[in-house]
């Protein structure tokens, strides 16, 4: 089968963004207790997170770096709105867990850039190009991350043939469940053995081995599955007006605007405004603006006894007024109190 070129929307990695990451293969495990420090752990992307359920937040990592691609394995244990970016010249594919039955069926709650997820379908972006995702609480997802040169050299070898621009447009790839099923269990086995602690020659060797498996397996998922068409139109729309809502939000804090004042500055209905964010969001438009405020309350609260801020300007910075409903309402959503997270932030 002929091999296609790869798409020039795909980039080259700059030095600056390898220059971080080790070529040697290494295992790095993290457990936090924040959602935005939870977004900085996986290494090499650039990601934002935002908590919309309510309660204390637990946030696992386990990631492995082989020379040509990442894989990880992320537990949540809170709602969360992910703003994310992953390198150039890369590809992600995202796995959601399927091992635990009980919370099966929330995973498919999963959106990607508005986009619901209706079965247990692999999740894939490029790299440079920035995409959102809704996850559900108790959320375990299984995460790899390829270059794109090693990728199509896999493709090559195989004869296989990768839709480059396809996947540029791409959310959702929908695999068999028995392939499904044995890319994950690879992708488990894969961290929980792990070639690390090696002598360097035997270590490179392992590597390389289970490198391939890896790209073996990448190639056959984009060969065999079903790539969806991207985002239509009246969805898109719905995305931009969900998303210059909280443009307009972020860029005036102090300012708790109101569902009429948004509105009349994106030229839409209260009934069209509520039908975007419900179709996008999955939520209403109240519930997701404060919730977005609350967030950008806890990051600087997080820093504010370093820049000698109290509680109450933090409050004041973020357009809450009414301290105690303030506090009342933070609480409720991040499972403590404003005062606690800013002395947590103080160490």
């Amino acid at each position: 089968m002929p091999t296609a070129t790869p798409s020039s929307a795909f980039r080259a990695p700059s030095a600056s963004v390898w220059c971080n990451q080790s070529p040697a293969v290494t295992l790095r495990s993290s457990l936090v207790h924040d959602a935005d420090e939870q977004a900085s752990q996986l290494t090499g992307w650039n990601q934002q997170y935002d908590q919309l359920s309510c309660g204390a937040f637990s946030g696992e990592l386990l990631e492995l770096h082989l020379p040509q691609m990442q894989v990880f394995r992320e537990r949540v244990s809170q709602s969360v709105r992910q703003s994310c970016t992953l390198w150039s010249d890369a590809l992600w594919l995202g796995l959601p867990d399927m091992s635990n039955m009980s919370v099966m069926a929330d995973q498919a709650h999963i959106r990607i850039n508005g986009r619901l997820n209706v079965g247990h379908d692999i999740m894939l972006r490029p790299g440079d190009e920035p995409f959102e995702l809704l996850t559900p609480p108790a959320h375990s997802i299984f995460g790899v991350v390829v270059r794109q040169q090693a990728l199509q050299a896999a493709a090559e070898r195989q004869g296989s043939r990768i839709d480059w621009p396809g996947l540029q447009q791409a959310h959702w790839l929908q695999a068999g469940g028995t392939s499904r099923a044995r890319s994950q269990r690879l992708l488990q086995a894969a961290l929980a053995n792990a070639p690390v602690g090696l002598s360097p020659a035997l270590q490179a060797r392992h590597a390389q081995a289970l490198q391939a498996e890896l790209l073996d397996m990448v190639v056959g998922l984009l060969e065999h599955g079903i790539a969806d068409p991207g985002p239509r139109q009246s969805l898109a729309k719905r995305q931009r007006v969900v998303s210059q809502a909280r443009e307009l939000v972020l860029a005036r804090p102090d300012h708790a605007v109101t569902v009429p004042e948004l509105c009349e500055q994106l030229h839409v209905s209260r009934r069209t405004l509520q039908y975007c964010f419900e179709d996008v969001l999955g939520l209403s438009p109240l519930q997701y603006l404060r919730a977005i405020r609350l967030n950008g309350a806890r990051r600087q609260l997080r820093q504010a006894a370093l820049r000698q801020q109290s509680v109450q300007d933090v409050a004041v910075n973020w357009g809450f007024w009414h301290f105690s409903q303030f506090a009342s309402d933070y609480r409720k959503l991040f499972g403590e109190t404003p005062s606690t997270t800013r002395k947590a932030g103080a160490h």
